[in-house]
């Protein structure tokens, strides 16, 4: 489905970009009104890849119901900061993924990989030519 598409149809757009010369402010003024005024944005990849001025005007002037973000363009967001006076805005300071589970599932996994490392049979390698 192209983009432009999938902008107006959505109730919901999650960003899972990587931030790049190509995908700064891949969300820009016109992207953004494309989206229904009853549609939610929700950023939990790099604050840079929506332009935010054009996001403030968009959820200021009910254009979107308004977004949720885990990221911003300056971090920690400075105390003044526009987005901070957004009633539409759900913010939370870039670690909204980290529930009581994933740590401990994040731990478990650590545990589990020394002691696959330790048996000889190492597992979730980043550079798996080095084990050998």
């Amino acid at each position: 489905m192209p983009l432009e598409e999938l902008l107006r149809e959505s109730d919901i757009v999650s960003l899972h970009l990587r931030l790049s010369a190509d995908t700064q402010g891949y969300l820009g003024r016109d992207r953004l009104a494309l989206m229904k005024p009853t549609a939610f944005l929700i950023n939990t990849a790099r604050g840079g890849l929506v332009d935010k001025q054009a996001l403030i005007d968009a959820a200021r002037d009910k254009r979107i119901a308004g977004a949720a973000l885990d990221v911003f363009h300056e971090e920690p967001i400075p105390p003044g900061d526009p987005l901070l006076a957004l009633p539409e805005l759900v913010l939370t300071p870039h670690n909204g993924g980290m529930t009581r589970e994933v740590i401990d599932s994040g731990i478990l996994r650590a545990v589990e990989n020394v002691q696959l490392f330790l048996e000889g049979r190492p597992r979730d390698l980043v550079v798996p030519h080095l084990a050998r």
